[in-house]
């Protein structure tokens, strides 16, 4: 399925209704003199200059567009520093796995007699004082094994990183778009409240002349609390979209500029580049480090020795002593030591083998269902734009040519309007659903870091 956005709000939408100016100067001649300075005021024009306003998006300070939140949070998520440190930290320990251990130094008394006449004293014909040296030579197999570890484990590191980044990617994008569509919510909601100003006005001075009853003036400052009501709420959006952003670029107060991402969605190709993802990638170094445990583990049936040198002092009639010498681990009993060993570290390596298949089948079939889910949202959002955007259009169109012919009153143009805010904002909301679900697919399932 591939799918590209466009324009969320076509030029027929925002250019003033031709019936405005049809009906304007039959409204001019008609209507009463006290009802044709308002209407010449500011009951017909608002149409036209809220349609044209809505689709103009104020400057911005500080600006970042959507290319430049991702980068700007890709070189300063504290996130990323910490995953880009435990991969220097695999790096850094990989040199010292499979060396020799460490020699020990010994020391020690030996012939000191604890029984008989001479007990608690230092004999000069037995005691002696010994120094010396032990190194333990682990068999090459286990040595080989703790290198693969160590390489394993800069595998993870890398491949961990690698999800961090992207979530990172994923977090940052959303961020921009939620800001992006409250600033273009909040903008709209406005232009209206700008538009609208004068009708409210006009209320309480129809009353007064009699051209309205009383009960009139109620509806607007109805209608017009519950429009602060939603601005409030299109403002604490703003904020809290501000916020999140904040958090993955470092800006004090970020801001958006620039439009949405125009990206594609080819559901076949993100499908087949599935097992090539971050996640799953993760898997496959976990999956190397098990198997290099398991052979950790089949390297303790191999011989491990330890060599020893020292050097004895005693009496001088008898002269000093060296002495050279070797121990070795014998796996004289592997079914109870390192075979059950074995099958544990064999049985983690076909979990982690496991898990990747799970993983792989389950990033799939979220891919699947958030592709259906942004089709539906795109279908529903285009409906919004193409068809129920118009026709709350044609209707505010209509009530007020009617209400400057004299069939419609104040508050019923007042509604019309507040529909076409609702509908402008609904729409808006379908197209920042649709944006969302786009930018998540695509940096969460794409195979190309942007």
């Amino acid at each position: 399925m591939t799918v590209r956005l466009r324009s969320a709000t076509r030029a027929s939408a925002c250019s003033p209704p031709r019936v405005l100016s049809r009906f304007a100067a039959r409204a001019e001649a008609s209507i009463p003199c006290r009802r044709r300075g308002l209407t010449a005021g500011g009951a017909i024009l608002p149409a036209a200059v809220l349609l044209l306003s809505v689709c103009t998006a104020p400057a911005k300070a500080d600006p970042q567009t959507f290319d430049e939140a991702l980068a700007r949070a890709a070189s300063s998520a504290p996130r990323l520093r910490a995953s880009a440190l435990s991969v220097d930290a695999a790096r850094a320990a990989a040199p010292a796995a499979g060396l020799l251990p460490d020699p020990r130094l010994t020391v020690g008394l030996d012939g000191y007699p604890v029984t008989g006449p001479f007990a608690g004293q230092l004999d000069e014909d037995f005691t002696m004082l010994r120094i010396g040296v032990e190194q333990e030579v682990p068999s090459r197999a286990r040595r080989r094994a703790e290198r693969d570890i160590a390489e394993a484990a800069i595998g993870v590191a890398g491949a961990e990183e690698s999800v961090a980044r992207r979530e990172v990617r994923v977090a940052a994008g959303l961020a921009w778009i939620d800001l992006f569509y409250a600033e273009r919510r909040l903008a709209a909601l406005d232009a209206l409240l700008a538009t609208l100003q004068p009708l409210w006005d006009a209320a309480p001075a129809g009353v007064a002349s009699g051209a309205y009853r009383p009960a009139n003036a109620l509806g607007p400052v109805q209608l017009k609390a519950a429009l602060d009501d939603r601005r409030s709420g299109l403002a604490a959006d703003i904020d809290k979209a501000r916020a999140e952003l904040a958090r993955w670029t470092g800006d004090a107060e970020p801001e958006t500029v620039g439009p949405p991402p125009q990206d594609e969605l080819d559901g076949v190709a993100l499908q087949s580049g599935v097992t090539q993802l971050p996640t799953v990638r993760a898997f496959g170094a976990a999956a190397r480090r098990a198997e290099a445990e398991v052979d950790l583990a089949r390297a303790g049936r191999r011989l491990d020795w330890s060599f020893q040198a020292s050097y004895a002092r005693r009496d001088e009639r008898f002269g000093d002593l060296f002495s050279v010498g070797a121990s070795v681990r014998l796996p004289i009993f592997p079914g109870q030591r390192q075979d059950p060993v074995i099958a544990a570290r064999a049985a983690d390596a076909l979990r982690v083998t496991a898990e990747r298949q799970d993983a792989e089948r389950a990033l799939i079939a979220s891919l699947r269902s958030a592709l259906a889910e942004h089709a539906a949202a795109r279908d529903q959002w285009l409906r919004s734009r193409d068809v129920v955007l118009p026709t709350v259009l044609q209707r505010s169109e209509l009530e007020t040519a009617s209400y400057a012919a004299g069939r419609a009153g104040i508050v019923d143009v007042l509604e019309a309007f507040t529909a076409v805010a609702d509908a402008r904002l609904d729409t808006l909301d379908r197209e920042a659903a649709v944006m969302r679900q786009v930018v998540e697919i695509t940096l969460t399932y794409g195979n190309d870091d942007r």
